[in-house]
């Protein structure tokens, strides 16, 4: 349950703290900060040119990843975000080895197959001439096959 709820005012916006007691050892602190003061700090880091462990030591944020996030939701995508730069011919180059190796996966799949049906031809065969051994049967072919050529 909130023990107290006090407001620190930190330049032109607002800082929330609560403080919670809890069961037990453990009691907390939990910083609940306002629309307009995640703006600024974005503001600070973007435009400014401040470094985000600069922003964190002057207000005070503690959380690691907090300045990272309000960054990712509120900010331009200036910082933090990776922007991949194509030529052309680079764009034109992924496209067409995507192709190739969906070409290359077809013709896998179709090979497999044709593969399995030999084998089920085969085995079919082998029955119906009272071959038992098909893979003796399969050696015997595969020799006499090199000695004709």
């Amino acid at each position: 349950m909130a023990e107290g709820r006090r407001c620190r005012t930190e330049g032109p916006v607002l800082k929330y703290v609560y403080t919670h007691m809890r069961k037990g050892p453990v009691s907390g602190v939990s910083i609940r900060y306002s629309q307009a003061f995640k703006m600024a700090i974005v503001r600070e880091v973007e435009q400014e040119g401040k470094l985000r462990s600069e922003v964190m030591a002057k207000y005070g944020i503690k959380g690691k990843t907090t300045v990272s996030r309000w960054l990712g939701e509120l900010g331009s995508g200036k910082i933090g975000r990776i922007i991949r730069v194509e030529r052309p011919e680079e764009v034109n180059e992924t496209k067409r080895l995507r192709d190739r190796v969906k070409r290359l996966e077809t013709a896998l799949a179709d090979a497999s197959m044709d593969l399995a049906m030999e084998k089920g031809y085969l085995r079919i065969a082998c029955e119906r001439a009272g071959i038992v051994d098909v893979e003796e049967f399969k050696k015997k072919a595969g020799t006499n096959a090199r000695v004709k050529s």
